[in-house]
């Protein structure tokens, strides 16, 4: 799944080739990527892009009053074209979500939302105001933002129940850091995932505080520059343990583990992270008895 790192950069991206741009025709190919109808999706034919910003894990490509926002779920992407195909595209099984053509000057550039896969949750929004978007009004800060400081963040853990990696995943809590990114800053913080939030000590605070940022401004600062094709590529060779498991880990050499869970599973260092003990794999136990 497209993460904070990863949708910053295709905000960069996009909004250095579409800004000035024209929207020509906008071809909504899945009607079930589309969650808005009113405006419809045709009201940004004629618009001219001025920015591409991100809320949180959302894309929003600025069209004056008119906002085109996309969320990619876990395997949407945006595949830019200097020169679509002159046909339309034709509605289907395909992974082809949405088509955006544009216009002037270079006529025949744009853009394709793709959804990998047969579960499709990739969605597509025409608001006046980002905020109407539900995902969006529920978002908790975002980790990149000055207002997010060690005491804000603080202030977030206080009282929080729930173990630290679902803290870190909540979007309404923290916006923009999914199941990759929360395992890459708990190894990082040398945490274990099953950590109470609310028993963390002054200094473990401080120390997952730090560990945000500089996971995150790493991730962003290894995909910089890189066309859209190399964004994944680049995501996967920089993590450390998500997606390792049977790995060494690339700071004490012990073997990555996994917890799985029914859909999805987190990633982590035993010696790093919880003092060698090796975490209870629940979905295993289970399958087990």
């Amino acid at each position: 799944m497209p993460e904070l790192p990863e949708v910053e950069s295709l905000s960069a991206f996009l909004d250095g080739r579409l800004a000035g741009r024209t929207v020509a025709r906008v071809y909504p190919v899945s009607v079930a990527a589309l969650k808005t109808y009113d405006p419809p999706v045709e009201a940004l034919q004629g618009r001219r892009f001025e920015a591409v910003t991100r809320h949180g894990k959302f894309l929003d490509l600025v069209t004056g009053e008119l906002h085109l926002v996309i969320h990619l779920a876990r395997a949407g992407w945006v595949r830019w074209s200097d020169a679509l195909p002159e046909a339309p595209p034709r509605p289907g099984k395909g992974p082809l979500a949405l088509r955006v053509r544009l216009g002037e000057p270079e006529d025949g550039a744009g853009f394709d939302v793709t959804e990998a896969g047969t579960q499709k949750h990739l969605a597509v929004y025409v608001v006046r105001d980002p905020a109407a978007v539900p995902g969006i009004a529920r978002l908790g800060p975002d980790p990149l933002s000055d207002g997010f400081t060690r005491e804000a963040f603080a202030a977030l853990l206080a009282g929080e129940r729930r173990q630290i990696k679902g803290v870190l995943r909540d979007q309404s809590v923290l916006a923009g850091i999914g199941n990759a990114y929360s395992d890459e800053v708990l190894h990082a913080a040398k945490m274990s995932p099953f950590k109470l939030a609310a028993k963390l000590t002054e200094d473990e605070v401080t120390g997952l505080y730090t560990a945000i940022g500089s996971t995150l401004a790493d991730a962003i600062a290894r995909s910089k520059g890189l066309a859209l094709r190399d964004l994944k590529a680049e995501k996967k060779s920089g993590l450390r343990v998500h997606g390792r498991k049977g790995e060494p880990c690339p700071v004490c050499g012990d073997t990555i583990r996994e917890v799985s869970y029914r859909d999805s599973a987190l990633q982590y260092c035993p010696t790093c992270q919880t003092g060698g003990k090796p975490l209870a794999d629940r979905r295993m136990s289970r399958l087990l008895k």
